[in-house]
């Protein structure tokens, strides 16, 4: 897994930093899965923007993957990823 940034789109205020793998990436969208950091919850839906490790950005909608927590001390839930348009 890769390291990367979530932010909010429209205020572009830092989420916290993930860790991601991105799955597939085509010219018009690229999806993959992510994990936060930090036990926290985010609401799923639109208005995040990612931030890869290689310093692409791009926009993208979340989906909590309700069957995969990642064990730990706290559990760290598991989101889906999908994004449309190029990763600037």
């Amino acid at each position: 897994m890769a390291n990367g940034k979530l932010f909010r789109t429209y205020t572009g205020e830092l989420i916290m930093a993930v860790d991601y793998r991105l799955f597939d990436e085509t010219p018009n969208q690229w999806w993959g899965e992510l994990t936060l950091s930090d036990f926290r919850r985010i609401n799923d839906g639109d208005g995040y923007l990612l931030e890869l490790a290689d310093g692409r950005r791009g926009q993208c909608s979340l989906t909590r993957n309700v069957n995969k927590a990642v064990s730990g001390f706290l559990p760290l839930y598991c989101y889906r990823f999908r994004g449309s348009g190029n990763l600037k």
